[in-house]
């Protein structure tokens, strides 16, 4: 037999006394539950209903831009926007906002905008800061000087990868006449041999002088002849080139008035801006452009880089169009323009260019729906002092639509 000391009878009517309590046991782990990680009746998880931003241009740094809260009654939703342009007369107004400087300002709110149309305010109905996704009629003046056309030839690579996955492009070319390379798709799927047949030698000698002290016309027994003769009978004379970039832009105007309204609609020009002998009429373009919200953006380039030349060629010749057409289009529309002369400056506009289009502030506000197509105005203010605001000036109203049947 075992014999039990004082100490040791104690611990055993101190284990008895704690059975006699019935204390659990620790907790057990949690198994899952079977077939599957989630039981059958739980809640399903919320919808993500806030849209993917777009993917920035290659090699930009757009600086994020603060939220800012919301007031009643305005959405950021763009996926509202075709509701908006079906069931009243919503006019979207993209806004460029820059300091004196030309850098892009951010971080501005709602309460930040005043907007009036035909000088009376508008109460605000949609606003957002976030980038939208693109699609762009690329337009390329292929009646170029020889050298310059061949720079536009070797950054066209550069201006595909200027836009981001979620754009559609779609590319024209023009010279005497229009032609449609491609029709929109992702900017991913432009190969190389689309790029291609964008790619002309352009012109190897400038625009005949038809003339002028400089034309070198006929003369008889050392006086001007008669307009539109030669010395040499056997000569037919002189044929004046045509540049139709009125008929550009409107073709791709209409192209565009077509695609989506949740998307920033732009028409980007490579040209040196020189209109001759297009069918259609400044007014007529413009007038289309504004009624669909379109903006045209533009790269100048041979002698619409050239600072001097550039304010020369602005000016209208009677009977021989403008020699630079772009600013009217650009400033009409609330675009943007950046004149560069060589390979590497050019490339860089191109991803300025998408940027500025994509990181717009947009405006949105309700007005009475109507078939009149009367010109209205409009002007945005900000209310920060020392920034550059950029907007369209006016618009034409479409007729009211009717809801589509579903």
């Amino acid at each position: 037999m075992f014999g039990f000391g004082p100490g040791t009878r104690t611990l055993v009517c101190a284990l008895a006394l704690l059975v006699q309590q019935n204390i659990p046991d620790g907790p057990k782990p949690k198994l899952p539950p079977q077939g599957g990680q989630f039981p059958e009746d739980a809640p399903a998880a919320p919808v993500n209903t806030r849209p993917t931003a777009p993917a920035t241009s290659p090699g930009s740094t757009p600086t994020p831009r603060p939220q800012q809260p919301v007031p009643a009654g305005i959405t950021t939703d763009r996926t509202q926007l075709p509701v908006f342009s079906i069931s009243v007369n919503f006019v979207q107004v993209p806004v460029t906002v820059k300091d004196t400087s030309g850098r892009m300002v951010s971080g501005l709110g709602p309460k930040d905008f005043t907007i009036l149309e035909d000088g009376v305010p508008q109460q605000l109905k949609f606003f957002t800061s976030d980038p939208f996704p693109l699609t762009a009629a690329v337009v390329v003046d292929t009646s170029l000087p020889g050298d310059s056309m061949k720079k536009i030839n070797e950054t066209l690579p550069a201006l595909i990868g200027a836009f981001s996955q979620f754009d559609e492009v779609a590319l024209y070319r023009y010279g005497h006449t229009v032609q449609q390379v491609s029709g929109f798709s992702g900017s991913e799927n432009i190969s190389t041999a689309t790029l291609n047949k964008v790619k002309r030698p352009g012109r190897t000698s400038g625009p005949p002088i038809i003339g002028g002290p400089m034309s070198g016309g006929p003369s008889i027994n050392g006086h001007e002849g008669v307009p539109g003769m030669t010395n040499d009978t056997h000569s037919p004379p002189p044929i004046q080139e045509s540049y139709v970039l009125n008929d550009a832009i409107l073709r791709a105007a209409q192209d565009l008035s077509r695609r989506g309204k949740d998307r920033r609609r732009i028409i980007f020009v490579i040209s040196d801006g020189r209109e001759i002998g297009s069918i259609a009429h400044y007014d007529e373009v413009r007038k289309v452009l504004l009624s669909n919200n379109i903006a045209v953006y533009a790269l100048g380039v041979d002698t619409a880089a050239i600072p001097i030349y550039d304010k020369l060629d602005r000016i209208r010749l009677p009977g021989f169009g403008y020699a630079n057409i772009l600013p009217k289009y650009v400033s009409d529309t609330a675009g943007d323009m950046f004149a560069r002369f060589d390979r590497q400056s050019i490339e860089q506009a191109y991803g300025e260019i998408t940027d500025i289009a994509r990181n717009q502030y947009t405006l949105g506000y309700t007005t009475r729906a109507t078939p009149s197509s009367a010109y209205r105005t409009i002007e945005v203010k900000v209310h920060r002092p020392n920034l550059v605001v950029i907007a369209k000036q006016g618009y034409y109203p479409l007729p009211p639509q009717k809801p589509q049947a579903k």
